[in-house]
């Protein structure tokens, strides 16, 4: 089978076109025709911001995968012709860590895009153990490359909030509305939370409400106090928890990250789930005297995409008014365009034949 695939060759290099026989499959490992590829902040990242790959260059980015198995290593015959999504984190399984229910930590772990060539190609070659099966959409108003999103985008703030334990009446606050963010308001509203959705943009937090944010705040015009303060008077209102609000940073920058910790109260869950390689000033103090828990979260375990995906083919959660299709053919400008903020919706790349 003959892959066709954009490569990244160096940092802030255009990705460069090849062409490679797909070659012999191991025997766990599947070839799977891609359906679509989503443009994750992280592809970004290891682009523009010289964030270093675990393998190295050259190496196809892109970890946000759904696609059809075509063809199989001999002990994943099983697999032939199914509809799937990729994890972006597929874990071994076998070591003790995975045994312990830790596979975001797994020692073995394999990220597309990162430690094997990804998803920004006409197709790619993954180990089985780990993929979610996808049922028949025919009668839904959803198409297989939409669902590549779920590999990152929708299922890491899901596994952030089955973390924080968020449960029906609680108040959840997340901040950054962007790729991720609109799906954690979302799994949020599914699960009962009253949810505050916090941004710089005007139109993303307007979009947002439509959907299931409660209350919006634009961190544009206002500071972290006046925030805080909006919340509680909130809180108060409604009749809401003043105490152990959940809260998801997602934007992935040092003000997100300033703004998601100055929001801290007693009680409080704090899920890191948005990435930047650069710095902030914290005062760490603040969790032990809100005897809060901040705690990181790496992707999504497999055994959780199911539930994910249920979620969406139940219409709790939507996807189709966050994303916008592009040929794959056009990846240079598309990437650029999304560095350059020109492009809010969650970018899916389709293949060429």
């Amino acid at each position: 089978m003959l892959i066709k695939s954009w490569c990244m060759t160096g940092v802030n290099e255009p990705l460069v076109q090849e062409s490679r026989e797909s070659g012999n499959l191991k025997p766990h490992e599947v070839l799977i025709a891609i359906a679509g590829c989503g443009i994750c902040h992280t592809d970004l990242g290891f682009l523009y911001d010289g964030v270093p790959t675990r393998h190295e260059l050259p190496l196809v980015l892109g970890h946000e995968i759904s696609g059809t198995v075509i063809e199989t290593g001999e002990a994943a015959s099983q697999w032939v012709g199914k509809d799937v999504i990729v994890p972006a984190v597929m874990p071994c399984g076998a070591c003790e860590l995975c045994q312990r229910g830790r596979g975001s930590i797994c020692p073995k772990q394999i990220f597309p895009g990162n430690d094997i060539d990804g998803g920004f190609s006409t197709h790619v070659v993954v180990p089985s153990a780990g993929l979610c099966p996808v049922p028949d959409l025919s009668k839904l108003d959803i198409e297989l490359a939409d669902l590549s999103v779920i590999a990152d985008a929708v299922t890491t703030p899901f596994q952030s909030i089955e973390r924080s334990q968020l449960k029906s009446g609680d108040l959840a606050i997340v901040v950054g509305i962007g790729g991720v963010g609109t799906y954690a308001v979302q799994i949020a509203k599914a699960k009962g939370a009253v949810v505050v959705a916090i941004d710089v943009d005007a139109g993303r937090l307007e979009k947002i409400a439509d959907f299931c944010a409660s209350l919006t705040l634009n961190a544009s015009e206002m500071d972290s106090r006046a925030m805080k303060k909006a919340i509680r008077g909130y809180a108060k209102e409604n009749g809401l928890p003043g105490v152990e609000w959940k809260i998801f940073e997602t934007s992935g920058s040092p003000a997100g990250q300033q703004t998601a910790f100055s929001l801290l109260v007693h009680g409080a869950y704090l899920g890191v789930v948005g990435f930047t390689p650069k710095k902030t000033d914290l005062r760490l103090s603040n969790l032990m005297a809100f005897d809060a828990i901040a705690q990181g979260n790496w992707g999504c375990l497999p055994e959780h995409y199911p539930a994910t995906l249920d979620l969406i083919l139940a219409g709790e959660v939507s996807i189709k008014p966050f994303i916008e299709r592009r040929p794959m053919s056009e990846i240079n400008g598309i990437l650029a365009a999304v560095k350059n903020h020109e492009i809010s919706n969650r970018v899916v790349l389709i293949p060429e034949a």
